[in-house]
């Protein structure tokens, strides 16, 4: 449980400096990207959260994140249209090494808000569900 919480710390942590930077009016190129950056170490250290709560919580084994991310919705975390809008969040993450294509940038940084939101709504989840395991 103890690797557990220390994910679900990181995360967190992430999560806030995804959100710090979504705050940013009007943001340069520069902003933007280094936002878009932001996403891809929070999105990991979700997914890797999310793997972790399934193997010691749960009992589930997952390797991939669209396979833990599922197996989130599964646990009860996610319903299945916020499953759904996680695994295209999971092709976004895929799709940020592509970041030289001026419109891909645009694009994904657009749907870093809703990614926010719901990298939010799993970690909370999982917090509860915790808290809930320890008591």
């Amino acid at each position: 449980m103890e690797r557990l919480n220390d994910r679900l710390a990181v995360a967190e942590k992430a999560h806030a400096t995804l959100e710090e930077a979504l705050r940013i009016k009007n943001p340069t190129k520069l902003e933007r990207d280094g936002a878009i950056q932001r996403f891809e170490y929070t999105f990991e250290a979700c997914w890797k959260t999310c793997q972790q709560y399934l193997h010691v919580v749960e009992g589930r084994e997952c390797a991939s994140p669209k396979s833990c991310l599922r197996g989130i919705g599964e646990a009860g975390i996610l319903n299945a249209e916020e499953t759904s809008a996680a695994l295209r969040m999971t092709d976004d993450r895929n799709r940020t090494v592509h970041l030289y294509h001026e419109a891909l940038a645009e694009e994904i940084y657009a749907h870093l808000p809703a990614h926010s939101r719901l990298i939010g709504k799993i970690l909370r989840g999982i917090r509860i569900r915790m808290s809930s395991a320890c008591a």
